[in-house]
């Protein structure tokens, strides 16, 4: 049994270091702070100066990069990544970051993103005679720049990715320096930080928080940084595009301690959820976060409403991703091997739940169900954004439209489906306001339908 709760699932997180003794295992650290983007396999690429060195599996971070394997990474700097499936097979193949020989050198590369337009240039390259050993996306840029002819692999790189359109944070480490490049969208996030004489960067900053790195900035959309013995420098080597960061992010992706898109994840969601409570009050009794995700939106719309908080679900954190079932009479026991309702807390009590988002809708109606068995006498159901209703194409693993509740139920029948008393989504403009960027600078396709960038026919969302 797949025991997930029913969210958008992760997308990818990198990490990169240049200049540093424990390059490796600085790497693993700020890997294992961004755990939490996924959860399906990740690996590091270490570079001595002269040599390349590689080891990627299937697993947790903490269980695939042991001791053991960090002593064989040698060298003064390493790429890292963390990874959930958006595009292409969940495979040990598939594993970031991948490393290559070809015309302008060693090469190894991981992304955090998605291309849409993956698939078209794939068959191309085949029908030109390109051999792939994955089936991701990542890997038809590695074999773009290995075909360009260039002085350097800046030149490459910048050559290949100006003809790219979609979303791409990927880090690039040779034998000599560490390359980062944010797509001129901005959809994913990239930042910089500095570690003592060494400087680093990583999907989001929680990843220097672990290590006492010192959060500098973001990697600008369209920047291209390269960190080699002499220095940092930066480069806009891409075309200029209209920004389209993704607010998903804010809403769910990040964790609350991270700084993205310049803006605090945590300060965001206690705002989403005071401008819950505003566009959407209640008369209640108890303000309950569906955890952990729910958490800091349910305390916002506490403070914002009056009504005690109380975290009356109660999440196991050691429950694996998955778990095999002894006999088919006890699928329904999945969302209760993960939650479960304190009863006298919620006894007789009129219950808000406050969670980030409904997706299929089938765990929210668990959720309500639970809470009614445990003794509410209504439940609510209030959610931080508004009703997800399109796939994603940028890099993040969502169900296919028919598949996403919202897209063919309205607000009415949804709560009808899940059996809440009432149901209260957060308006797209309250969203973006609690955010704090411009909406023209923000990616809200899930949610509007409007996508910043064509869409291949037969995309993978």
């Amino acid at each position: 049994m797949e025991l997930k709760l029913d969210k958008f699932h992760e997308e990818c997180g990198v990490f990169g270091i240049f200049g540093d003794a424990e390059a490796s295992t600085l790497t693993q650290l700020g890997l294992f702070a961004q755990q939490h983007r996924g959860q399906e396999a990740c690996g590091i690429v270490s570079s001595d100066g002269a040599e390349l060195h590689q080891y990627r599996s299937k697993g947790l971070v903490a269980d695939v990069l042991r001791e053991d394997v960090l002593k064989t990474l040698v060298g003064m700097s390493a790429i890292g990544h963390t990874r959930y499936s958006t595009a292409g097979k969940n495979t040990a193949r598939e594993v970031q970051p991948f490393l290559v020989n070809c015309q302008h050198g060693q090469i190894a590369v991981c992304h955090n993103g998605n291309l849409p337009f993956a698939n078209a240039r794939r068959a191309e390259l085949e029908r030109e005679g390109a051999i792939f050993s994955s089936t991701s996306d990542t890997e038809t840029i590695l074999h773009d720049i290995a075909r360009t002819p260039a002085d350097d692999l800046v030149g490459a790189i910048t050559k290949v990715l100006t003809k790219i359109e979609g979303a791409f944070s990927l880090l690039f480490l040779t034998n000599r320096e560490l390359i980062a490049v944010r797509d001129p969208r901005g959809f994913r996030p990239l930042v910089l930080g500095k570690y003592k004489g060494s400087w680093c960067v990583a999907s989001e900053t929680c990843a220097f928080d672990l290590m006492d790195a010192k959060y500098v900035r973001e990697v600008e959309p369209g920047e291209m940084i390269i960190i080699d013995a002499d220095g940092i420098r930066s480069l806009m080597p891409l075309e200029k595009k209209e920004q389209a960061s993704c607010s998903f992010e804010h809403v769910y992706f990040s964790r609350p301690d991270s700084i993205v898109f310049g803006q605090s994840v945590n300060e965001s969601r206690h705002k989403m959820g005071k401008q819950l409570a505003i566009e959407h009050p209640v008369d209640a009794d108890l303000i309950v976060p569906v955890p952990d995700s729910g958490v800091a939106a349910a305390i916002g719309y506490a403070r914002q409403s009056g009504i005690n908080f109380r975290q009356a679900i109660i999440r196991n954190h050691y429950v694996g991703r998955t778990f095999i079932e002894p006999s088919q009479s006890i699928r329904s026991f999945g969302v209760r091997l993960k939650l479960n309702p304190v009863k006298d807390l919620i006894q007789g009590r009129r219950i808000v739940l406050v969670d980030d988002s409904i997706v299929r809708g089938t765990t929210s109606k668990k959720i309500v169900e639970m809470v009614r068995e445990a003794g509410a006498s209504e439940v609510h159901m209030r959610i931080s954004c508004p009703p997800t209703a399109h796939s994603c194409y940028y890099g993040v693993d969502t169900p296919h439209r028919q598949d996403l509740i919202a897209s063919r139920m309205t607000v009415d029948e949804i709560c009808e489906y899940i059996g809440a008393d009432s149901l209260g989504y957060l308006s797209l403009e309250g969203m973006i306001d609690c955010i704090g960027l411009d909406a023209s600078r923000t990616c809200n396709a899930c949610w509007s339908g409007k996508y910043p960038t064509l869409i291949a026919s037969g995309a993978t969302a």
